[in-house]
């Protein structure tokens, strides 16, 4: 008993700091470490469970996950978002041309001897396919689309960079100044450039998980590549398991983005920081996760049939008069409207998202 006491009050002696470095202050820190740890995951967990309605090989009422939407319609908003466009061109415009003229500088134009190249090579080939007016129509769409995708210009990896990092820009500064706008404000195109550029490094880490996110589709396109080199996927049993294959890779694809796309508007969100900014956007897709895809489905809808629209008669005219005086030749007319028509895509599609996001937030914060 003396021995069990001297040994009680010897213990208590011990200086916390030391005691805090014995094997049994170690134990018990790493124990209370431990417990934060769970306490803090279970919190998560649970938070998590509260805002998800979805719980897995459950049945989901409809009343657990279904969310109220209240904004305009399809055409009404996409009116909405030229109005807001319009309004201020003069600073939108002006962003385009920037955007353009770095597309320009960095070596971005299609190669205009490239794409005199590939216009002779259709005219040849398509004079016995393709006769009148629609077969004059379907030339061009195809060299559009040989322009736009097929290039001739050749980037280097450091022209790529440039370019995404330029795209970046346009998307931030958009952002930046639609809000400013709509908080009453006028500022300048100068403005936009010079003060939207903080949250690059968050927005690049967001558009990173969205590349992530887009990896499987390119990787199906890939296999598609090869797949049609030997031919298994054009024709039997093995094309109609890669199409099924495909269709549920790319839903899958698109369910990630529909949030995505919104998370690259809030996190430009003062003190905002990435994943936050994925775990705030995901929660505000749910249960209309459907509803704003199909947002995302219209908008590029929209942007196919204008650049149809403008691009289609532009190289039909150039064409045109290319033909009739020869000393046209040089001018790089389609290349030159397909980097504006780019640059005016990349301003309007930022415009969408972020003008639908506002919505979003908006509907939420009005009472039911």
């Amino acid at each position: 008993m003396k021995k069990s006491a001297k040994k009680r009050e010897n213990t208590k002696k011990v200086h916390p700091k030391t005691y805090a470095r014995t094997p049994r202050g170690l134990q018990l820190r790493f124990l209370d470490w431990l417990s934060g740890f769970n306490a803090r995951l279970t919190d998560r967990q649970q938070s998590f469970l509260i805002r998800r309605p979805h719980r897995s090989f459950r049945r989901t009422y409809r009343r657990d996950y279904v969310r109220r939407l209240r904004i305009p319609g399809y055409v009404a908003f996409t009116h909405e978002v030229n109005r807001m466009l319009l309004k201020y061109r003069r600073v939108f415009i002006g962003l385009a041309i920037v955007y353009a003229l770095t597309i320009a500088f960095v070596g971005g134009l299609t190669n205009q001897e490239v794409y005199g190249q590939i216009s002779t090579l259709m005219k040849e080939s398509s004079q016995e396919l393709m006769k009148g007016g629609v077969g004059k129509i379907s030339q061009a769409g195809i060299l559009l689309a040989a322009t736009v995708f097929g290039g001739g210009s050749d980037l280097s990896a450091d022209q790529q960079i440039y370019l995404g990092l330029a795209l970046m820009m346009v998307w931030l500064a958009t952002v930046w100044l639609l809000r400013e706008f709509m908080l009453g404000r006028k500022p300048t195109l100068r403005d936009g450039l010079y003060n939207s550029a903080a949250p690059l490094v968050s927005t690049l880490v967001v558009v990173f998980v969205l590349a992530i996110q887009l990896l499987p589709a390119g990787v199906v396109a890939l296999a598609y590549a090869g797949l049609v080199s030997v031919g298994l996927a054009t024709e039997g049993f093995g094309a109609m398991i890669f199409w099924v294959t495909a269709v549920l890779v790319a839903v899958l694809s698109l369910y990630w983005i529909t949030s995505t796309l919104i998370a690259m508007v809030v996190v430009t969100l003062p003190g905002m920081y990435p994943f936050r900014a994925l775990k705030a956007a995901s929660d505000l897709v749910v249960g209309r996760r459907l509803r704003i895809l199909y947002r995302w489905l219209w908008a590029l809808l929209v942007v196919v049939v204008s650049w149809l629209v403008i691009m289609v008669p532009t190289i039909l005219l150039d064409s045109w008069l290319k033909d009739t005086w020869k000393q046209l030749d040089a001018i790089p007319i389609v290349p030159v409207g397909v980097a504006f028509l780019s640059a005016v895509t990349m301003v309007w599609f930022a415009a969408y998202v972020y003008l639908l996001y506002r919505k979003v937030v908006d509907d939420d914060a009005k009472p039911a």
